[in-house]
């Protein structure tokens, strides 16, 4: 199941790439200045909404499929990488009796 769901994950990850790569960016007018670029493959509108769906649609896959890949993997985690390390006690230090040669605070006698 891991192994399924890992290489849907790669596949939809590099055509997300992919499919991010051919749409047509905000300078893509200047680029047509230098080569041109006929966008008659896709129809007459170009390929932004087609493009555009194929993205969300991919976008959605690679969410579920990192979703189920991070739910999967950490079902199984039960150890810790502190599991063997010692923690010092702290220790709090013991009130030691005031020295015999200290004056009695004033307002007091004996």
């Amino acid at each position: 199941m891991v192994l399924v769901l890992t290489l849907l994950h790669v596949v939809v990850c590099i055509a997300l790439v992919m499919i991010v790569l051919l749409q047509k960016g905000k300078g893509a007018s200047m680029g047509a200045a230098f080569g041109g670029s006929s966008q008659t493959v896709f129809g007459s509108t170009g390929a932004t909404p087609f493009l555009s769906k194929i993205t969300v649609a991919t976008a959605v896959i690679f969410m579920f499929t990192s979703l189920g890949l991070a739910l999967l993997m950490g079902r199984g985690a039960s150890s810790s990488l502190m599991k063997g390390v010692n923690v010092p006690v702290a220790t709090q230090p013991a009130e030691s009796p005031a020295p015999a040669g200290t004056p009695a605070p004033a307002g007091e006698s004996k």
